[in-house]
């Protein structure tokens, strides 16, 4: 009896074997996997949930007062926001010479991203394209820009001390002792001479000037 059963199943592999590879494909066994409802509320309850960070967004505004009386606003940012700060953005004061904004145009169109140690010579070129002054201005040192516009181009001295409170165009004067100090044009969104910057020189600031 066992060599019978031994005899069959050798036959049946030889059978098998003389098969084509198309008649094999029928024995092949065929799978279809299906999900229980069961299974997917235990995936969907176990998979972390994706955090999505919504970007803040406010159309709220501070209103302060400056020391000089102007009225001012800025937005009000509320919750943390990385990479971003805000500066206050300079106003266009209609009661100054219209070249002033002008002039600032022109600054940040021909200015560098850092500087070139050219602060004086590049307002210069920038207030005498613009029309704000009818000559160039001779004087070397930037420190030396306060008294010459003051003198001879009808520059005023603001009654402000805040780079950030100055209208756009009006020119800021910095220097203390010999150095040779340096000179900038406000912006809307910062200050440019012959490189721009959204924040104003740390040099001591010996005043803004604007003309009418």
């Amino acid at each position: 009896m066992r060599h019978l059963t031994i005899f069959a199943v050798i036959s049946s592999c030889c059978s098998v074997a003389s098969l084509s590879a198309a008649q094999l494909q029928t024995f092949a066994p065929t799978y279809a996997f299906q999900r229980s409802p069961a299974a997917d509320q235990t995936a969907s309850a176990t998979r972390p949930e994706r955090k999505t960070t919504r970007a803040l967004s406010t159309t709220e505004q501070f209103t302060y007062r400056a020391p000089s009386g102007q009225v001012n606003s800025v937005e009000v940012v509320r919750g943390y926001q990385p990479g971003r700060i805000v500066y206050p953005l300079a106003k266009v004061d209609p009661n100054l010479n219209p070249s002033l904004a002008r002039a600032a145009s022109i600054a940040q169109e021909r200015s560098y991203a850092h500087s070139k140690a050219r602060c004086w010579r590049y307002v210069k070129e920038a207030l005498l394209a613009a029309g704000a002054v009818d000559s160039r201005p001779k004087t070397e040192l930037a420190r030396q820009a306060a008294g010459e516009l003051v003198q001879f181009y009808g520059f005023k001295r603001l009654p402000i001390s805040d780079p950030y409170a100055a209208p756009v165009g009006a020119v800021l004067v910095y220097g203390s002792g010999r150095a040779a100090g340096h000179v900038e044009i406000r912006t809307k969104t910062g200050f440019v001479s012959d490189f721009r910057s959204l924040k104003p020189s740390k040099r001591p600031l010996i005043g803004i000037f604007a003309k009418a």
